[in-house]
């Protein structure tokens, strides 16, 4: 490793890296269709030889993470996903749901140690892991990066305040890894405990936002911290990284080891360039190859190059949940029906459904951006009811009103 990226590929030529991605996208398919009982299905009549780009990729099923229980419950334990048996698995996890996911016997399974090494660890760096290792994967996710890196590990796991300052105090890590709000929580008892846990200068964190306040509160202790984008199931997604300075670069980084598209909310297109989407990856992990996975996270890309010199493309972070159904007068209404409504005309360019509830009753109002020839509002509002078993009405908003953050039904009613 050279002391600015983690590995040469990092900084490939961008079109060398789609290359390579989609050279090596055919063998995925080719794999999950014949060894994960889930795709034997819903890929049965795709040929694994013809997805080499993109284009053709949006036209496979999306897996939503919210299936993942109930396809868990009727092929366990993890749905099919699987194209090694349980004998060849080395961790198993079980995150909120409960949905299973596993760990591969190789180093670095969910590919970690990228953003690690983005975040200043090097080998020999001692690392104090506070994320939880009962169950759930991220403590042994960090752990296994790290190893990989050659760091060693203090296994904290969560809690335990008071011992986790007597352990930083006597073995002295260099570097912090697990959610923003707990080494808060640390670093204010250590300061009213006159506690020395000034060793630890170096942080990776994730699972939670991470305000900018917190994030220079940090920077004034003296720790520099940067923040990671990933799940149990897909590993790491993208990561902070900093320029020649040491000032951090906007956005995150994509990792390596997937592919990332932006879709609308709802369905498996694509946005346009800069338009929040939701985030669909797919992985290249041969033993759990997970192909146009919806995270349920909105984002959205950056262009051009990070300044840190890494090629990949960035994005925005996490903006935001894709998943904006909603309950009205007893029915409930998914952004999948408005996708459809936009599908049946034409001349939508963009719609939002707006829920209100102005006095007694549940109000739906569809609000539409309309390119030419512009469809009457009453077929678009038969339409609505149509799709949705529910009335509404439709109101013609100008071109690019609607905000571009990601929402197809914004919910204005009262809480409670």
């Amino acid at each position: 490793m050279d002391r600015a990226f983690y590995d040469a590929l990092e900084t490939r030529e961008p079109g060398e890296r789609e290359s390579a991605l989609m050279a090596a996208l055919p063998g995925v398919i080719a794999a999950a269709k014949d060894r994960a009982p889930a795709f034997r299905d819903s890929l049965a009549k795709v040929r694994p030889e013809d997805i080499t780009d993109r284009r053709a990729l949006v036209d496979l099923p999306v897996t939503r993470k919210a299936e993942l229980i109930e396809l868990q419950r009727r092929n366990p334990p993890f749905g099919g996903f699987n194209t090694v048996p349980v004998g060849e698995i080395g961790r198993i996890f079980a995150s909120p749901g409960p949905i299973y996911e596993f760990e591969a016997r190789r180093p670095d399974f969910f590919r970690m140690a990228r953003a690690l090494f983005a975040a200043g660890l090097r080998p020999g760096d001692l690392v104090h892991n506070t994320f939880a290792y009962h169950l759930t994967p991220a403590g042994a996710m960090v752990e296994s990066a790290a190893q990989a890196l050659g760091c060693p590990v203090i296994a904290a796991g969560t809690g335990q305040t008071e011992q986790q300052l007597r352990v930083i105090a006597d073995l002295r890590p260099i570097a912090y890894v697990g959610t923003p709000s707990f080494l808060k929580i640390l670093l204010d008892r250590a300061a009213e405990e006159h506690s020395d846990i000034s060793s630890v200068t170096k942080a990776l964190v994730g699972a939670e936002a991470f305000p900018s306040a917190l994030r220079a509160e940090f920077r004034a202790r003296g720790i520099g911290a940067l923040q990671c984008y990933g799940t149990a199931d897909l590993g790491l997604i993208a990561y902070e990284s900093t320029d020649a300075a040491g000032d951090i670069c906007e956005g995150m980084v994509l990792d390596e080891g997937v592919i990332v598209e932006l879709v609308h909310p709802g369905t498996g297109e694509p946005v346009a360039p800069g338009e929040v989407g939701e985030v669909v990856v797919t992985t290249l992990t041969p033993e759990y190859p997970l192909i146009r996975f919806a995270t349920g996270d909105l984002s959205a890309q950056l262009q051009g190059p990070s300044p840190c010199g890494r090629t990949n493309h960035r994005i925005k972070g996490w903006l935001g949940r894709a998943d904006q159904s909603a309950k009205v007068r007893g029915m409930f209404v998914h952004p999948t029906e408005v996708a459809e409504i936009i599908r049946r005309h034409k001349s939508i360019i963009r719609a939002r459904l707006v829920i209100e509830r102005p006095a007694s009753a549940d109000q739906m109002m569809l609000l539409v951006e309309l390119g030419e020839p512009a469809e009457p509002a009453s077929a678009i509002a038969e339409t609505l009811q149509s799709v949705t078993k529910l009335r509404g009405t439709v109101t013609r908003v100008p071109e690019g009103s609607l905000p571009n953050d990601g929402k197809v039904i914004e919910d204005k009613r009262p809480i409670g």
